[in-house]
């Protein structure tokens, strides 16, 4: 089963699919991200009767986006990655998905995702 996730905005957007079979959800993530987004996955693994070890691949939105969204989107998916020992693979763009499934049906396996903020980092500087 491959696993697709995109945190780059308040709206953490998942799908798995299996061969024919797809199931897409969307979570109102907000600031609860970091917290929740290990729960939210396994939530959904639970719900289809499927566990971390059925991963076959991980698909990742790698940008353009949220700053923080992005870095905690990527780091919970390369932990994935390599404690499964499955590919992990990157993607951008509106056809982000399609470029990802592309490229893991092709064997293509990046082994470490980054993101891409197409822009630099907002920083607020510290007040003291």
């Amino acid at each position: 089963m491959i696993l697709l996730l995109d945190t780059s905005t308040p709206i953490c957007k998942l799908s798995l699919i299996d061969g024919d079979w797809r199931f897409d959800d969307e979570w109102q993530a907000d600031r609860s991200l970091a917290k929740g987004l290990l729960g939210y996955i396994h939530k959904n693994l639970q719900a289809h009767n499927k566990t971390w070890s059925d991963l076959s691949a991980i698909g990742a939105f790698e940008g353009p986006g949220s700053f923080t969204g992005l870095r905690i989107g990527l780091t919970v998916l390369n932990t994935i990655a390599d404690s499964e020992s499955v590919p992990i693979v990157g993607g951008r763009g509106p056809q982000w998905q399609v470029i990802v499934l592309e490229k893991l049906h092709s064997g293509h396996n990046d082994q470490i995702v980054l993101p891409f903020y197409d822009s630099e980092a907002h920083i607020t500087q510290s007040r003291k």
